[in-house]
């Protein structure tokens, strides 16, 4: 899923950090206003979980890699612009010291990475959770679908912006500058793998964390009390708590 320096052309780059950069501002801001003091602390954590899954890379055919994220579990646990912060400063460690991910594609990176997995994720989550128990198979499952289709997706979009590179950025002669490979490359190729093995592994991380977290600690996880708790309370004799 990292793009490297040398795959995107200046007019992608350019407008993938001038996308980012409001993002960043606000994601700041929320996280600064919302998050609670319990939660905090596990916003370092998760920022380092993100770092650590995202090491173990495989090369993808059409120049990028492949890897579980971790920024689905993040983003339903602690909130998707949580996962925006955590999500972009793990990568910003791996590309300034380890050179994973390039530094004028840091914002595409952080875009795909950081924005795409969270909202997707965090989205879908919401939708087939619905007013299920916090520690329900139902929303168990819903985790792990919400990690399984937002890392698909964010590969998907990362296989375009390199697609087009061919189409945005070539000599007079049709030559590409950039990316060399189009999208009938890169795009099946990010979508095959990651659908076809990597997102298996981002669901089940998603998936088991969530169960865990959701059995021992429930109280950290985002929206737990104004979403969670109202559908879990005993039965008053005025109707029964939703399943």
């Amino acid at each position: 899923m990292h793009i490297p320096d040398g795959y995107l052309g200046p007019t992608t780059f350019i407008t993938m950090y001038l996308i980012m950069i409001p993002i960043w501002l606000y994601a700041g801001y929320w996280v600064q206003k919302n998050l609670r003091s319990r939660q905090v602390p596990y916003l370092a954590l998760a920022a380092a979980f993100s770092f650590v899954i995202m090491m173990f890379n495989v090369p993808v055919p059409g120049g990028s890699s492949g890897h579980a994220v971790g920024s689905a579990l993040v983003a339903i646990i602690l909130g998707p612009w949580a996962a925006v912060v955590t999500t972009s400063v793990a990568l910003l460690i791996q590309c300034l010291v380890f050179g994973d991910g390039g530094i004028t594609a840091f914002g595409a990176n952080c875009f795909n990475m950081g924005t795409v997995i969270p909202f997707v994720g965090y989205f879908l989550y919401k939708i087939i959770a619905g007013k299920s128990t916090i520690a329900s198979t139902r929303r168990i499952i819903a985790a792990a679908l919400g990690g399984y289709f937002g890392l698909g997706v964010a590969a998907g979009v990362a296989g375009f912006e390199m697609g087009i590179q061919p189409i945005l950025e070539h000599t007079a002669a049709g030559v590409p500058l950039y990316m060399p490979y189009g999208l009938n490359v890169t795009v099946p190729a990010m979508l095959i793998d990651h659908f076809g093995f990597f997102c298996w592994v981002e669901l089940i991380v998603t998936g088991l964390a969530f169960a865990y977290i959701a059995k021992n600690n429930p109280e950290v996880i985002f929206n737990y009390k104004s979403d969670i708790e109202k559908y879990s309370k005993p039965d008053t004799g005025r109707g029964t708590a939703p399943a």
